[in-house]
């Protein structure tokens, strides 16, 4: 994706990223977002964007790779946008009809009717070859 005379690349990114660039093989975390440091691009760098968090709102954090010539002149930039999505497994871990984030009970299981503890039903059955 890089234009065509790039030599080498930088970083910028926001603070709710991790970017992880693997060169040749070996894989090395960019501890920082806009240090202005340039790497070589050599085929088949790959850099991976990733996110520890829920975004706050839409499109709320950001990755730009800037391209530079030999002698270090800017080319051209690309960036991306970035929206975390929160999931998580919710039940009724005490069985009273509601469903809650954080319930203590979530984390063990107790038979019998005064019990409590997620129920799973899961399909094993083949459905497709």
């Amino acid at each position: 994706a890089a234009p065509a005379g790039a030599v080498s690349f930088g970083l910028k990114y926001t603070d709710g990223v991790s970017v992880e660039m693997v060169c040749q093989g070996r894989a090395d975390v960019v501890s920082d977002p806009g240090s202005g440091t340039r790497w070589p691009l050599d085929e088949g760098t790959v850099l991976r964007f990733s996110m520890s968090q829920a975004s706050t709102e839409v499109n709320d954090n950001k990755v730009t790779v800037s391209f530079y010539a030999e002698g270090g002149q800017p080319i051209n930039q690309a960036g991306v946008f970035l929206t975390g999505i929160g999931i998580s497994l919710d039940v009724d871990a005490d069985r009273d009809g509601v469903v809650e984030k954080n319930n203590p009970n979530k984390a063990n299981w107790t038979w019998g009717a005064e019990g409590h503890g997620a129920i799973l039903l899961v399909s094993c059955d083949k459905e497709s070859p």
